[in-house]
């Protein structure tokens, strides 16, 4: 989209106040003007994601409360495919960098980087590129079983992706059945499918397996 032709409604995901200022600083020097959400952990992150589907971006850093690392990507997406997310990270390592954009990430900025550097990230990726940080050689995953889990994971449907990260929170079937309004035999449809795509046969397994990319496998039921 050209960043001149309507404002942006932007949502920055940080729990820290003061970066997320910093964030707001950069965004006022776009072309465009900006509607800008804030959300200082996960779940209220998600939930403002829940409640508009038309943000044009979400800047995101990859450690919140309520979720740790890739799977906040993984999360959002769930809730909404087509919004770009820009981590937004202190870590600069190439292969989380990698992981990120294969997991579905539009670009991966490092929070020591310039504000002009962010501000020109951010306008790439409103204009449809993907950005990561310059003079980085990403390389090629060499975990076979985080390669083969992220191929896995690219398999789901945008339903499935977000049972599974419900499933995540702990929620039983008949919990996500009310909050995606569906019945809990779609739910459990949906599970099974979950696992046949995992490779894996239970729930837990399921959280386990999504705890390698960093997510937290919370204590949860262990129910169909």
């Amino acid at each position: 989209m050209a960043l001149s032709e309507t404002a942006l409604k932007i949502l920055i995901a940080d729990d820290h106040p003061l970066f997320r200022g910093a964030l707001r600083q950069v965004l006022a020097g776009l072309p465009s003007e900006c509607d800008i959400h804030e959300a200082g952990d996960f779940i209220g992150a998600k939930r403002l994601v829940e409640q508009g589907d038309d943000y044009d971006l979400i800047l995101l850093d990859l450690n919140m409360p309520g979720s740790s690392g890739h799977s906040a990507i993984i999360g959002l997406s769930a809730v909404q495919a087509n919004i770009p997310i820009i981590v937004v990270s202190a870590t600069e390592s190439p292969q989380i960098i990698r992981r990120a954009i294969e997991l579905g990430a539009a670009g991966y900025i490092a929070k020591s980087a310039p504000m002009e550097t962010i501000r020109e990230a951010i306008e790439k990726v409103l204009e449809g590129e993907v950005w990561v940080p310059a003079n980085i050689e990403l390389g090629v995953e060499t975990d076979p079983e985080i390669a083969d889990l992220i191929e896995r994971l690219g398999t789901l449907t945008p339903q499935q992706t977000r049972v599974l990260t419900m499933i995540a929170e702990g929620l039983l079937n008949k919990q996500i059945a009310y909050e995606l309004s569906v019945s809990e035999a779609t739910i459990k449809a949906h599970v099974s499918a979950v696992l046949t795509k995992l490779n894996v046969d239970s729930r837990t397994q399921a959280v386990i397996l999504l705890s390698q990319l960093g997510a937290k496998a919370p204590v949860l039921s262990t129910r169909n």
